[in-house]
């Protein structure tokens, strides 16, 4: 018996090293032509397009092929389209015989599947190349569906000029989606990839109405329509040149195109959150505020809107869209752009302090010239409301208040916290900010900013959902594109900012009162409530509004995007009433819930916003967020003890305990004493001391205005080159006082009720001495700074 083992049949070699041949024949992938930056509205509709990095217009493969279109391009090119295999054996042997009697190449009998082939190799056409795309469309069958197969060709076929595939022709040569296109249109649209360079819209425009026509015929014929609506389809007008495409979302666009690769995103083309009709109305609105800024040289204006709901973009206008002028500079996204916040920080301070126990809601925050450091703050209006409560400190801007209280809190803690709730734009240590943070000493973005807003927003929404816990999830960036990414729910006890601060930093936002409305829109049960706040950058650069709802937040900035300042470029004038323009678009809904769980009921000084002591007189029930318990007790009231008669104030050194009145009464510091009583007229003075009554001093009596303790002062020369001075300014408890001033212990003046006097020191060091006639004496340190030193 011959054990040998056989040799492998050679035919049997053959078979399979040809399947493996047929299999691996195909490329992975079949067209490499880069394709357009496409982005599609979240109702699928073209907002905005760019033309492909080798100068054609060619969409990505959309996911399916209008039936029209399939129905004209089966009847004009493949009418066997879905009984071959890639192959058409009959429509070859025709071709072969039309090509014979012609005696030339009159029919190339080619099926729609080897014409993908053939647009995706791009070869001389010879009969070996014809013999390996008969091969490739088999192979290409078996790989794909018939559906898919057109959509190849639909995405790819060559229409004329520069367009390449159906998706471009519709929308450069009818300005619609191809989806709405009439049986006239789709006919046309379907005959162009027979002879693109000869036939197509803008040239040779008989012959193209003819092949239309012709094909309209054929479809009627083959049952697809209706004669009558052939007839009706040839009256229907060619289209001339080519029609440019949407472009309503530019700056989205571009952005996409950036950073396409860190998402992960594949294909060019993205469907967006965004809303088509929204987007549309606010370009709109902004082209119109646009063209009256433009009269002051304020030539760009952005706005963002945030479904705070579902944390997605719904209109994304970077810039006004005018290309054709350059010197706008209307390419620039200024949602991207970091510039400075001005006082849109504010809120977030207010919170912060509100959520750490440093403040309560109506805790008095004072309001006076301000020197820190060589830094003076000063606010819009210039006055000085002496004292003033957080919350309307916050409602009004006030920069004062507002840096005396990042002074309490700290600007390295609030540097941190602002960089947790995704202020990215952040770059320098805290110490290069200092105090000038909250008035608009660093940068961010608007795309920052709306997005911490709205993670503010959405924690508050969520706490009943989340049953008073927190998702760090609720600060992720918004997102521009429909993703299937679930939101992790990762739940915490504590947050950055809670909801009881989150909810009373609102309130204070809500009382801002409206650009032109005057505080009459709250008589009107149509205003929509809105949270806001404004903001200005120094030199007039920006100007800023931001506002928000449970459902959305919206943020607009006006300006110059090469950072020139102009006049009138403040936030309440040129950006507020933006805001407010959008607002009106969108659906009103039910203000926020109460988080009663995360509020206590406190018992809250009335008049100075503290918690109450054991001198506060008027005592009343407020809920605070949780942390209000570990504010500071009310330090303005005071236990003093009067004559019997309530005029004088007195001690027992002087008067007998039995004949005292006590009581208790509300006093602020001389400073804050001096502005406050001129804007509250029910403020009461400290009655003086009875005469002869002895004191043991120590009364702070007396407080310098101006300079500060340690305070650094420049004086300017005068424009007629001589020195200039400095006012010095003092306040003292009682108005009729006399107050004597010493410089390096040599008296200078006197002053009678109104402490004020301007001198001209020498530079250095000096000793400021005042004492009043009773004797009390308040002594602090000021240096001058020579015209030398300040240049450095």
């Amino acid at each position: 018996m011959n054990n040998t083992p056989k040799a492998f049949p050679i035919f049997d070699i053959c078979c399979v090293a040809l399947l493996l041949v047929f299999l691996f024949l195909l490329p992975s992938k079949l067209f490499k032509s880069p394709t357009s930056f496409v982005v599609e509205a979240s109702n699928g509709n073209l907002l905005s397009a760019a033309i492909a990095s080798d100068g054609q217009w060619r969409f990505p493969v959309a996911d399916s092929v209008p039936v029209k279109f399939k129905d004209c391009i089966i009847a004009f090119e493949d009418k066997r389209y879905y009984h071959h295999f890639g192959i058409d054996f009959l429509a070859m042997s025709r071709a072969m015989r039309q090509n014979l009697k012609a005696k030339s190449v009159v029919s190339g009998g080619s099926t729609l599947t080897m014409q993908v082939i053939r647009l995706s190799r791009k070869q001389d056409r010879t009969i070996w190349q014809k013999l390996l795309e008969m091969l490739l469309a088999l192979r290409l069958e078996v790989k794909y569906s018939k559906a898919e197969i057109l959509g190849l060709y639909a995405a790819n076929a060559p229409f004329g000029s520069n367009v390449v595939g159906l998706e471009a022709a519709s929308w450069r040569y009818y300005g619609r989606d191809a989806n709405t296109l009439s049986w006239g249109e789709m006919a046309t649209l379907a005959v162009l990839p027979n002879s693109p360079s000869l036939v197509h819209p803008g040239k040779n425009a008989t012959r193209l109405i003819k092949k239309r026509n012709d094909l309209l015929d054929k479809l009627a014929k083959l049952g697809y329509i209706d004669q009558s609506t052939a007839n009706l389809s040839k009256l229907e007008p060619v289209p001339g040149k080519p029609l440019p495409l949407p472009q309503n979302a530019p700056h989205l666009l571009n952005r996409f195109k950036a950073e396409r690769a860190s998402l992960e995103i594949n294909s060019t083309r993205i469907k967006s959150t965004l809303n088509e009709d929204l987007q549309i109305k606010i370009n709109s609105i902004l082209k119109r505020f646009n063209n009256r800024y433009r009269a002051n040289d304020i030539n760009n204006i952005s706005a963002l809107v945030l479904n705070a709901k579902n944390g997605s973009v719904v209109s994304y206008v970077g810039n006004i869209y005018q290309p054709e002028i350059t010197d706008l500079q209307s390419h620039v996204d200024m949602i991207k752009a970091p510039r400075s916040p001005g006082s849109t920080l504010k809120p977030l301070l207010y919170a912060s302090m509100l959520n750490d126990g440093f403040v309560l809601p109506h805790t008095l925050v004072p309001d006076i010239p301000t020197q820190i450091a060589g830094y003076s703050p000063q606010n819009y209006d210039l006055g000085y409301d002496g004292a003033i409560s957080a919350d309307k400190a916050l409602s009004r801007s006030l920069n004062i208040p507002a840096v005396k209280m990042l002074q309490q809190y700290k600007y390295e803690r609030f540097y941190d916290k602002l960089k947790k709730i995704g202020i990215g734009t952040l770059n320098q240590p805290a110490d290069h900010y200092g105090l000038s943070l909250i008035l608009g000493g660093s940068e961010v973005t608007m795309w920052d900013l709306a997005n911490t807003y709205m993670g503010m927003v959405r924690t508050l929404n969520h706490f009943n959902t989340y049953k008073g816990l927190y998702n760090p999830e609720d600060y992720r960036p918004a997102s521009y594109f429909t993703s299937e990414k679930k939101e992790e729910k990762d739940y915490q006890m504590n947050s950055f900012l809670d909801h009881g601060s989150i909810w009373a930093t609102f309130n204070a936002m809500e009382e801002v009162m409206r650009p032109g409305d005057e505080g009459l829109w709250e008589q009107f049960s149509s205003s929509q409530r809105v949270a806001w706040k404004t903001g200005t950058s120094f030199g007039f650069r920006d100007a800023w509004a931001i506002g928000l709802t449970p459902n959305y937040v919206v943020c607009v900035w006006v300006g110059n995007a090469d950072g020139e300042g102009r006049p009138g470029l403040v936030g309440i004038e040129a950006a507020a009433p933006v805001l407010f323009d959008i607002f009106k678009l969108l659906p009103n809904g039910k203000w926020f819930e109460t988080p009663i769980t995360k509020l206590r009921k406190l018992k809250v000084c009335k008049q100075s916003g503290y918690k109450a002591g054991e001198n506060c007189p008027v005592i009343i029930d407020e809920m605070v967020p949780t942390a209000g318990e570990k504010t500071a007790v009310c330090p303005y009231h005071k236990l003093i003890h009067l004559d019997k008669t309530g005029t004088y104030r007195v001690t027992d050194q002087c008067e007998s305990v039995t004949n005292m009145q006590h009581r208790n009464w509300f006093i602020l510091p001389p400073a804050m004493e001096y502005y406050y009583k001129i804007k509250n007229s029910d403020y009461r003075s400290l009655p003086p001391f009875m005469p002869g009554c002895e004191t043991s001093g120590g009364n702070n009596v007396m407080e310098l205005i101006y300079p500060k303790n340690a305070a650094v002062v420049y004086i300017p020369l005068e424009l007629d080159g001589t020195r200039g001075k400095v006012v010095l300014n003092a306040a003292h408890r009682n108005q009729n006082a006399k107050i004597y001033w010493h410089i390096d212990n040599e008296y200078i003046a006197t002053t009678t009720n109104y402490h004020q006097f301007a001198i001209s020191p020498m530079p250095g060091k000096h000793t400021l001495t005042l004492v009043d006639e009773n004797g009390e004496r308040l002594v602090q340190v000021f240096t001058v700074m020579d015209k030398e030193q300040k240049r450095n």
